[in-house]
């Protein structure tokens, strides 16, 4: 066994098919109360929201936990290093980050101005990829992209695992996209404002986004005309810790046009990318990327993906994270990235009931 405890991996069916002879018995209960009892000790679900474990300390952290040997030397070592990512690698960092952000401001403020015209969405990009390559620096960002020839097409859209906010910087930095998502306030309200000047980024109101058929429409309306950037969407809706895919939302496949999918891979030997929302704030976040010794990743750009006659929106959805899955070497989990945060739905909770009923009928009309 991989984990904590050994799980039973017998399928639901086939147990009950074993433990039913005709009709139901009361001692069934201590099947569903033993998978109960594995989820607890060891869910799937709730590992995947914190920083994966370490093959050897990166001298990032420090605790005497668990620790079987601490020398002199190796504090010493870790000393130094406090010392150059706080005294030296973290003024330069945010010095390039605020020249970063200040000159997406502006860039995009300026070039916002100009007539709709093919110099302008030039223009427009040459700022987005500067600024974006600056902010990768200061993140001391070494990323290597990989079959480039599959990179997103104008008019289609992009679908990629998500790890960390950094990770729309981490693609912008090899090519522009159009974002999607919430508009929000204070700084990055200022962005945002900025930079859908310049380029045809959808941004929506906490009320539009909530409004499945107008976030369709709109992105749909983007993706017909094929002059436009390609759309970058992240269907997972959360951060997951680098370690694997979950449920992809179905909304992204339902707009039709070309899926280009990418994987992204961290090396958390160098930094923890990913966020943990849950326990750091955005600006305690950055602090800590910031004060890593870098951030490592991989890029791959797959083959463009398109759905097939007869596949409904989710199969299509399943179809493009499992090749994800497979490409960036992660686990696929089926999960819904929303219980990081909810409860589970009354619905799963009545189709796993269903499925018990008609065992029990199956089960008892064949006895």
């Amino acid at each position: 066994s991989q984990g904590i405890i050994e799980k039973d991996v017998t399928p639901l069916e086939k147990e009950i098919a074993r433990l039913h002879r005709v009709d139901f018995e009361f001692s069934d209960i201590f099947y569903f109360c033993r998978k109960g009892f594995e989820a607890i000790v060891e869910d799937e679900v709730t590992t995947r929201f914190s920083s994966e474990e370490l093959v050897s300390w990166n001298l990032l952290t420090r605790t005497n936990v668990n620790f079987h040997y601490i020398s002199l030397r190796l504090t010493v070592v870790w000393v130094v290093g406090v010392i150059v990512r706080y005294c030296l690698l973290l003024p330069l960092r945010f010095t390039l980050a605020a020249i970063g952000i200040t000159s997406m401001i502006v860039g995009t403020t300026i070039v916002g101005q100009l007539p709709n015209s093919s110099v302008k969405s030039q223009l427009s990009e040459v700022v987005h990829l500067t600024c974006s390559r600056i902010l990768v620096r200061a993140l001391s960002g070494t990323v290597h992209y990989h079959n480039k020839e599959n990179k997103p097409q104008k008019g289609g859209i992009c679908v990629a695992n998500h790890t960390s906010p950094i990770d729309a910087i981490i693609l912008i930095n090899d090519g522009c996209y159009a974002m999607v998502g919430q508009v929000h306030g204070g700084l990055m309200g200022v962005i945002q404002r900025a930079t859908v000047k310049a380029c045809p980024h959808i941004w929506f109101e906490r009320s539009e986004i909530k409004d499945r058929h107008l976030v369709t429409k709109r992105l749909r309306e983007h993706v017909t005309d094929k002059s436009k950037l390609p759309i970058l969407i992240f269907p997972e809706g959360t951060c997951i810790n680098n370690t694997s895919v979950m449920m992809f939302k179905k909304g992204s496949f339902e707009i039709g046009g070309t899926i280009y999918p990418v994987a992204i891979k961290y090396d958390p030997q160098f930094g923890d990318a990913f966020w943990n929302s849950s326990k750091y704030n955005i600006v305690s976040y950055l602090l800590r990327i910031m004060t890593s010794w870098a951030i490592v990743c991989n890029v791959w750009y797959m083959p463009p993906m398109v759905r097939k006659e007869g596949e409904d929106a989710v199969q299509f959805a399943n179809r493009v994270k499992s090749a994800i899955a497979r490409q960036g070497g992660l686990t696929e989990l089926p999960w819904d990235g929303g219980l990081k945060r909810a409860k589970v739905k009354d619905t799963f909770k009545e189709e796993q009931q269903k499925n018990y009923s008609k065992m029990l009928v199956r089960n008892g009309s064949v006895g």
